[in-house]
């Protein structure tokens, strides 16, 4: 690992979908999420985490197939998170059960899982469970992610030629559904807090794939459900001092994106346009273009 961030940094990620559905909703049958009063089109920070997470546990393994070391994954799919926490105990030689051993060496089991797992150092974590490894508040944080334009869900029925049961077997074929987007443009901010990735060990080698991963996380995250997506613009702001030299909001508003033709729906990146307004960003501010 290398010395941790030491600059601020906010960052601009533009994405889009074609024929799919970026993020469904459970709670609505799964369909796309939306904006109840705006219709515009919304994709959680928690589903672009898992994304980054999928990224880091895909390229980070050895010849083996195991993690690197310091690039395990704590929120994974079938992970029992209190087993994950005990190796952190095993590690530094604590049982679980001794309470005065594991407040007297909190500060330790922290740092060890800060260490061990990408997501905790980048992204944070609450494990004061039953096996307790305290709270980590992540220098990285996402917003919610919202489409530029109001997007029209659409429910496309399908048809199966087999079926699952014996008793079904008379029949032809059976329906389904699913929801797509026919294409929306979706945007997200974030944020990387150098004062927080002191306290984490959130590195520069770190704060890189973190960037490689938002560049190339769709392409490994390919299913029918979510049709073509693709990362299309990636805008870092990287200030000066870890501190930062302006206002998160004033940066955010330096980058523009807008529709060509406003007389027909956009169905292509191209039916768009993104700028940035270089002379609203301060000298002591660089700004970086990944995608």
């Amino acid at each position: 690992m290398t010395n941790p961030v030491s600059k601020r940094h906010e960052f601009v990620l533009m994405f889009d979908v074609e024929n799919g559905n970026p993020n469904g909703d459970p709670d609505a049958g799964n369909m796309p999420r939306i904006d109840a009063e705006t219709s515009l089109g919304l994709v959680t920070d928690v589903c672009l985490k898992r994304k980054v997470r999928n990224y880091v546990n895909l390229v980070k393994r050895d010849e083996s197939g195991n993690p690197e070391t310091g690039y395990d994954i704590y929120v994974q799919e079938g992970a029992i998170l209190n087993q994950q926490h005990k190796r952190a105990y095993d590690a530094l030689g604590v049982d679980p059960k001794d309470a005065k051993a594991s407040r007297s060496n909190s500060r330790e089991l922290t740092k060890f899982m800060c260490a061990n797992f990408y997501d905790v150092r980048a992204f944070g974590a609450v494990m004061a469970t039953d096996v307790n490894c305290g709270q980590v508040r992540g220098p990285v944080q996402i917003g919610f992610a919202r489409s530029i334009d109001p997007i029209v869900p659409q429910e496309i029925s399908i048809t199966r030629m087999a079926v699952t049961n014996e008793r079904d077997a008379e029949k032809e074929r059976t329906m389904g559904r699913k929801h797509i987007v026919p294409y929306g443009l979706y945007r997200a901010e974030g944020y990387v807090s150098a004062p927080l990735a002191e306290q984490t060990g959130f590195s520069q080698e770190d704060l890189e794939l973190l960037w490689q991963a938002f560049d190339s996380m769709f392409e490994h995250d390919r299913s029918a459900a979510r049709g073509k997506m693709a990362t299309r613009k990636l805008i870092v702001f990287e200030h000066s001092t870890r501190l930062g030299n302006v206002h998160a909001h004033t940066l955010f508003g330096c980058v523009k994106a807008r529709r060509s033709d406003t007389t027909r729906p956009a169905r292509s990146f191209s039916d768009y346009s993104v700028g940035i307004d270089l002379d609203a960003v301060p000298a002591t501010v660089r700004v970086i273009e990944r995608a």
